[in-house]
């Protein structure tokens, strides 16, 4: 209503560039973003059931797998742009406190697809696979403060 409002008084008279319609895209409810993300992260979790499933269908297994688990750890991580919103959730995930948990949560996502559609290596996909998980596993827990140290002392108690 407050687009037309401008519109009409002549306030806003060109068209709204991309950026424009992602800021504005940001301007939901809190009740709506909620609800947004628990659908998105509601869609991941089926998502990655549906490929753990399917890891027991004949021939395809892995393959069906590997691309459900990733399309799930996609979905759920962009269940998070509901509550921060695009901008906010880029701008957080590419801080220099969780770049390389980022940068290789993502590779490992980008390498599962690969190995499963180009390289048809099942059990590259696999491996890429359990890779995801612990990378995402890292990328999250750095949204904890301090967590990733208690994670790191723990480990380094368990190996020792």
């Amino acid at each position: 209503m407050d687009k037309l409002k401008r519109v009409l008084s002549g306030r806003d008279t060109e068209e709204p560039s991309g950026l424009a319609e992602v800021i504005d895209a940001t301007s939901l409810s809190w009740g709506t973003r909620v609800k947004g993300f628990i659908a998105c992260f509601a869609l991941g979790c089926l998502f990655s059931f549906l490929g753990s499933c399917l890891l027991w269908v004949p021939k395809k297994n892995l393959l069906l797998f590997a691309v459900f688990y990733t399309l799930g750890n996609i979905t759920s991580i962009g269940s998070t742009l509901f509550l921060m919103g695009p901008m906010k959730q880029l701008k957080r995930m590419f801080d220099p406190t969780r770049l390389i948990a980022t940068v290789v949560m993502l590779l490992c996502l980008v390498l599962t697809l690969c190995s499963a559609f180009w390289w048809h290596k099942e059990g590259l996909a696999l491996l890429f696979c359990i890779l995801q998980f612990f990378a995402l596993a890292w990328y999250s827990i750095s949204f904890i403060p301090y967590a990733r140290d208690a994670v790191k002392k723990c480990v380094s108690v368990c190996l020792s």
